[in-house]
C-alpha cells in the first residue's frame, strides 16, 4: 500500500501545480488542485519594461536574484523588447548576488557569472552580506518574486541604499475562483487531509479569499486542529503564521521533500484500532482493514469517525444520523448508509448493532477504550 492511498491533499500552487500533483497521486494522494493566483505575463508588464530601461541606462551597483523563473523571464522579456543584449551586458558588470542554486543556474544558463550564493538558500543571508560590506551610497537592485520584501527592501534602505525592485512577475487572482471556493469548502467539511502551499502569496490570497467568504475563522480553526497545512519553507509559512496557524515544512525547501514530509506525517495521523480481530485505520476518504485499503463513500465515513471518537461504546442512531450530512430526519438515512457501509468494509462484524440502542465498534475485549477515545 502506497503511503498516501486514503488521503486527499488540496494544492494551492499555480505554478508547478502539476509536477506537485504528480507526485502526490504517484504515492497514492487524491489531488484536490485549487491554484490561488495566476501570473501576469512578464513580456505585458509596463512596470518591468520601465524598471528594465531605468538599469540599463543607470546601472546598480548590486543586482539580488531570488528565482529561477523569474530571472529567466526577465531576460527573455528584455529580448523581445529588443534590448537584452544591453542587460546582459549591464548584468555583467555588477556585483550578481544569487538566492540559492536554481536561480544560480538560470544565470549562468545567460551567460553570466554570480559573485555570491548562501548555502542556506535564505534572504535573510543575503540581507546579512550586503549589510556587512556595507551599502551607503550603492543603488541595488531585487527581484521581487511576486510580492514586496518589505522587511528586506527596508534594511537595506535603513543602511543607505537606493533599492530598486525589479518586478518580474505579478500574482493576480485566478480567474476562476471556483477551484478555491470548493478547496475551501472541503476544509470545512474536512474531506481534504491536508493544505499545501508553495508561495507566500498563494497563502495570503488563499486566506484572502476565505475572509471575502466570511469563514476565514472557520478555516483557520480546521487548520489548527483537523486539517494539515504544510509550506514548502519558512517565507511561504508567513501569512498562515500570522494567524497563529502552526505549519510544517521539509528540511530542504522542495517540493519532493515536501511530498516526503506528507508521506511520514498523513500516515502517523492514524491511529490503528483493534477491531473485531482485526486492525483498522480510518484515513480521509479510504479505511485499511488488515493492511488493505477500502474505499468508503462519504456517508460511510461520517459514521464511522462517529463511531471511532467512542470505539467500543453506543452510538444512538439520533447522534449518527446528525453525523450524517444532509440526511434530514429519517433515521432510516441511518441503517442505509451503516449497511453500505459493511459492505465497503469488507467485514460485517466490525460494527455491532446493538438492539434498540444503535451501534458500536466491536472494539477487541483486551483494548483499552480510553487509549482509543476521540481517534
Amino acid at each position: 500500500m502506497r503511503p498516501l492511498d486514503g488521503f486527499t491533499v488540496g494544492v494551492t500552487a499555480a505554478r508547478r501545480a502539476e509536477e506537485l500533483g504528480t507526485l502526490l497521486e504517484r504515492r497514492g494522494g487524491q489531488v484536490l488542485h485549487a491554484p490561488a493566483l495566476r501570473i501576469v505575463p512578464l513580456p505585458d508588464d509596463a512596470e518591468l519594461l520601465e524598471v528594465t530601461r531605468s538599469l540599463i541606462e543607470d546601472a546598480p551597483d548590486v543586482v539580488v536574484a531570488t528565482t529561477a523563473i523569474g530571472f529567466r523571464g526577465w531576460i527573455e522579456a528584455a529580448e523581445g523588447w529588443g534590448f537584452g543584449e544591453e542587460l546582459l551586458a549591464r548584468l555583467s558588470g555588477v556585483e550578481l548576488l544569487a538566492r540559492g542554486p536554481k536561480v544560480r543556474g538560470a544565470i549562468r544558463a545567460a551567460g553570466l557569472t554570480e559573485k555570491w550564493s548562501p548555502a542556506s538558500e535564505s534572504m535573510a543571508e543575503v540581507l546579512d552580506r550586503l549589510l556587512e560590506e556595507g551599502v551607503s551610497g550603492r543603488r541595488v537592485a531585487v527581484q521581487l518574486h511576486g510580492e514586496p520584501l518589505p522587511g528586506f527592501v527596508e534594511a537595506l534602505r535603513a543602511g543607505g541604499a537606493e533599492v530598486v525592485g525589479v518586478p518580474v512577475y505579478r500574482w493576480m487572482p485566478p480567474e476562476d475562483i471556483g477551484p478555491v471556493d470548493r478547496l475551501l469548502d472541503a476544509v470545512l467539511s474536512r474531506g481534504v487531509d491536508a493544505v499545501t502551499f508553495t508561495s507566500a502569496p498563494a497563502a495570503a490570497s488563499w486566506l484572502r479569499r476565505a475572509e471575502e467568504r466570511g469563514i476565514r475563522d472557520e478555516v483557520l480553526e480546521a487548520l489548527r486542529q483537523d486539517v494539515l497545512p504544510v509550506c514548502v519553507g519558512p517565507v511561504t509559512a508567513l501569512p498562515l503564521q500570522g494567524y497563529d496557524v502552526p505549519t510544517l515544512q521539509p528540511e530542504r525547501f522542495r517540493l519532493g521533500p515536501l511530498v516526503q514530509l506528507l508521506c511520514r506525517e498523513l500516515p502517523g495521523r492514524v491511529r490503528s484500532l483493534p477491531v473485531a480481530g482485526r486492525r483498522l485505520e480510518i484515513r480521509g476518504h479510504a479505511v485499511v482493514v488488515d493492511g488493505e485499503l477500502r474505499p468508503v463513500p462519504p456517508a460511510g465515513m461520517a459514521l464511522l469517525r462517529a463511531l471511532a471518537r467512542r470505539p467500543g461504546w453506543v452510538v444512538s442512531r439520533a447522534d449518527l444520523l446528525r453525523a450524517l450530512p444532509g440526511a434530514g430526519r429519517d433515521e432510516h438515512a441511518v441503517e442505509t448508509a451503516m449497511a453500505r457501509l459493511r459492505v465497503a468494509l469488507g467485514a460485517p462484524k466490525l460494527i455491532q448493532t446493538v438492539v434498540k440502542r444503535g451501534y458500536r465498534l466491536s472494539l477487541d475485549a483486551h483494548a483499552d477504550t480510553n487509549k482509543y477515545s476521540g481517534v
